[in-house]
């Protein structure tokens, strides 16, 4: 049994890394999955046509989120594409590093504008053309909680994100639409382990699952919080991060 089959999903930054996870993991559960990229077309494209190769229907929309009415295009085409929307993951987003004594007011527009801006105008678009037992997911970060240096702007962003989650749960949910977040930990990407070992080993010994997360590890938690197991579940952020945030902060 496919647990999402009959659904349309619509997960923006779908060419790589979290978002393909996120995209695959809909469709093996039988939902159809609009991707959404900005620059990476060849990467989703390739993810759609994995898509298809699983029996599920998919299709590739560019939109730069960074504009208002990108995201409302974005989300009317998804839409109509579908024949309706039941599920957004809002994943697109940027990491750059930047400490924070030099930063500029552009630097810091940048990340947040991608990173939050768009969540609220793609959820806002998505709400008009969901129903009842709609879903929309943001992907944060346990950086939303416990900053990094060199990552004002980053984690800045991840906490609104959370907290937008929960004003959007208060106010959506009397339309029977649910907004949650997942907020990962480390996760695993080809050449992390090359690029910063040291950042690897000290994760990896301070995890008590003992590992980096994978995509599919979010992605189970997305495909959870759209499923009708989830009903009674809204303004919750679900971390998944191997236990790292139960450790001793000192």
């Amino acid at each position: 049994m496919r647990l999402l089959e009959g659904q349309v999903a619509l997960v923006t930054g779908a060419g790589g890394g979290i978002g393909r996870g996120v995209a695959l993991r809909f469709a093996e559960q039988g939902a159809a999955v609009a991707l959404h990229c900005r620059t990476a077309v060849p990467a989703a494209r390739e993810v759609a046509c994995r898509i298809e190769d699983l029996g599920a229907r998919a299709v590739v929309l560019e939109a730069e989120l960074r504009d208002e009415a990108e995201c409302r295009r974005l989300v009317a085409k998804a839409a109509e594409w579908g024949e309706g929307l039941t599920s957004l993951v809002n994943n697109a987003g940027v990491q750059p590093t930047q400490p924070l004594p030099g930063m500029t007011a552009a630097q810091w527009r940048e990340v947040v504008d991608t990173n939050l801006t768009s969540v609220f105008a793609c959820t806002q678009a998505a709400a008009e053309v969901m129903g009842p037992g709609g879903s929309v997911t943001h992907i944060a970060s346990i950086e939303a909680s416990r900053p990094a240096p060199e990552h004002a702007h980053y984690s800045a962003s991840k906490a609104a994100v959370v907290m937008h989650a929960r004003s959007a749960a208060l106010e959506y949910g009397p339309r029977g639409i649910r907004v949650n977040t997942v907020s990962p930990g480390l996760i695993d990407r080809e050449g992390l382990a090359r690029a910063w070992p040291e950042g690897v080993e000290r994760w990896t010994r301070r995890a008590p699952l003992a590992r980096l997360g994978r995509p599919e590890d979010v992605a189970d938690a997305c495909v959870f919080l759209a499923l009708p197991l989830a009903s009674w579940i809204t303004g919750h952020d679900l971390v998944v991060d191997g236990g790292v945030s139960a450790g001793a902060a000192w």
